[in-house]
C-alpha cells in the first residue's frame, strides 16, 4: 500500500512539475504580450504592469484547466483583456479615470506648435477609442496597436476571420466619425 501511494505522490508530482515547465515555456513565448494589451486599454504602464501580473497569476492558476494548450497566447489575451477593462471601470466609476488617461509626458519635438497639436490629436483618439464598445476596440488594440494580422486576431479572439474585418472596418469608421471634425480643424486652420 505504501509503494502504491508513494507511485500516485511520484507521479502527481511529475505531472505538476511538467505543467509548470510547459506554464513556463508558453509565458516566456509571449513574456510582453499581457503588458502590451493591458497598456493598450489602459495607457497607464504601472496599472498596465498591475493587470498583467494578475493576468499571469490567473493564468498559472488555470493552466492545468486549459484544455487546448496551442491557445494559450489567446487565452492570455482574453484574461488580460478582462482584467484591463474590469480595472477601467472600477477606476470610472471612482472618478479617476482621468488618472488612467492621463496623457503621456511630452517628448522634445520638432517645434511646440507641432507638440501641441499631437497631444491634443492623441488625447482626442485615446477617447474616441474608450467610446468604442468593447468589442471593437479589443480589434483595434490588437491590429493597430500590436500589430496582429486579420488571421491571428481571429485565432487570438476565437472568432471567423470575416467577423474580425467587419468589427475592425466598424471601429475604423467610427473612429473616423468621432474624429472628423479634427481633421477639418487642420485644414482650415
Amino acid at each position: 500500500m505504501d509503494a502504491l501511494v508513494g507511485s500516485l505522490t511520484e507521479a502527481v508530482v511529475t505531472r505538476e512539475e511538467l505543467l509548470d515547465a510547459e506554464f513556463e515555456r508558453r509565458l516566456a513565448d509571449c513574456s510582453t504580450l499581457a503588458f502590451r494589451v493591458a497598456l493598450g486599454v489602459l495607457r497607464h504602464r504601472e496599472d498596465a504592469e498591475d493587470v498583467a501580473q494578475e493576468a499571469f497569476v490567473r493564468a498559472y492558476r488555470g493552466f492545468h484547466r486549459l484544455r487546448d494548450r496551442e491557445r494559450f497566447r489567446a487565452w492570455l489575451v482574453r484574461i488580460t483583456w478582462r482584467l484591463a477593462l474590469d480595472r477601467l471601470r472600477a477606476a470610472k466609476r471612482r472618478g479617476h479615470h482621468e488618472e488612467l488617461v492621463a496623457d503621456p509626458p511630452e517628448r522634445p519635438g520638432p517645434s511646440v506648435e507641432a507638440a501641441t497639436v499631437s497631444r491634443e490629436f492623441q488625447r482626442h483618439l485615446h477617447r474616441a477609442m474608450d467610446e468604442l464598445p468593447e468589442k471593437l476596440r479589443i480589434v483595434v488594440v490588437l491590429g493597430a496597436i500590436e500589430g496582429y494580422k486579420t488571421n491571428e486576431m481571429a485565432r487570438i479572439l476565437s472568432l471567423p476571420e470575416g467577423t474580425v474585418k467587419s468589427r475592425l472596418h466598424f471601429a475604423k469608421k467610427q473612429l473616423a466619425e468621432r474624429l472628423q471634425w479634427l481633421v477639418q480643424d487642420t485644414k482650415t486652420g
